[in-house]
């Protein structure tokens, strides 16, 4: 029974995950294949080079809903659950980090796009949301303010994913509530970390292009209306 639900749980959070918002978006406000301009990815920075900026804060926003309602389904599916499953690991607060983790694995790989996508900052973000949300909170608010100051958004979510993982684990190591009922379980520490390493790797083109100086800055429109090949990520 137990195993069946976590099964269940990580094909409803790929699902949602998969869910190609910003493909959807980008049809919607510009008419435009989101896949065909610049990165040929499906997140928000992208959507944002093809379809506009309210575009881009559509996308974002469904992005992060698919990563929050992921985890949302899951404590649902595991509410009498609350045992530990290995110590320090409890089942409902693991179910919850997998179905996260599936989410933003169904976002980067989406079963809709022929398992392409985007690099899963926002769901990333999304899945924090609904675990702790103080450090969803940190995290996104560094993510924008070092996009914004600059232009660099890949740079903005290296940055902000690895602080929201500080946060978490100084938090659960010094059993720091912040505003909530209780400290952050390690299982959200674990996330976090998986995540920023993730989002991390998905970047390492991005972190070419920055030291080399050839990085698209934020509002810069793509040379060509074509995506590279699939051999060439950017």
């Amino acid at each position: 029974m137990i195993v069946g639900l976590y099964f269940a749980v990580a094909i409803i959070g790929y699902l949602l995950g998969s869910l190609p918002c910003g493909l959807l978006v980008g049809r919607l406000f510009a008419k435009k294949d989101v896949r065909q301009v610049g990165s040929g990815k499906t997140g928000m920075t992208n959507v944002m080079r093809a379809a506009g900026r309210k575009a881009g804060v559509v996308a974002l926003l469904l992005d992060l809903g698919k990563g929050a309602l992921a985890v949302v389904l899951a404590g649902l599916l595991f509410r009498n659950y609350d045992t530990i499953a290995l110590i320090p690991f409890t089942h409902i607060d693991s179910a919850r980090m997998l179905a996260a983790l599936a989410a933003i694995a169904g976002h980067t790989w989406s079963v809709f796009l022929g398992f392409r996508g985007g690099r899963g900052v926002a769901t990333f973000l999304g899945g924090l949301v609904a675990l702790y949300w103080p450090a969803a909170l940190a995290g996104g608010l560094v993510m924008i303010l070092i996009g914004y100051i600059t232009k660099y958004m890949s740079l903005g979510s290296i940055i902000g994913a690895v602080t929201s993982f500080i946060i978490l684990m100084s938090l659960n190591v010094t059993q720091t509530r912040f505003l909530l009922p209780a400290y952050p379980a390690f299982e959200y520490v674990i996330y976090a970390m998986i995540g920023a390493v993730f989002i991390y790797v998905m970047h390492r083109d991005n972190i070419l292009r920055l030291w080399s100086g050839t990085e698209r800055k934020l509002g810069e429109k793509p040379k060509a209306e074509t995506a590279p090949s699939s051999s060439h990520p950017r």
